[in-house]
């Protein structure tokens, strides 16, 4: 099965996070896909802290990718 998560990147204490469309037995930060965004939890100030293609999310949910509760509850932010 594909899935839609985040890969962890960054220094220690200092998180970053690739959003990758993934098979789900592939280790968390190991073999993707495609990489179709990234999320900046530390963001400030004009940093962007969130972004994503929502054109090749869409095609991987139509393809019948799963998102994790986490991305789903981005992208609507997102959408807003």
């Amino acid at each position: 099965m594909v899935v839609i998560r985040m890969a962890r990147g960054g220094a220690k204490k200092r998180p970053f996070y690739q959003i990758v469309v993934a098979d789900k037995r592939a280790p968390r930060d190991g073999r993707h896909i495609q990489k179709i965004g990234f999320f900046n939890p530390l963001a400030r100030g004009q940093e962007e802290s969130f972004r994503i293609d929502l054109d090749s999310y869409n095609a991987w949910i139509a393809k019948g990718a799963k998102p994790t509760d986490r991305i789903v509850q981005l992208v609507k932010q997102a959408q807003k």
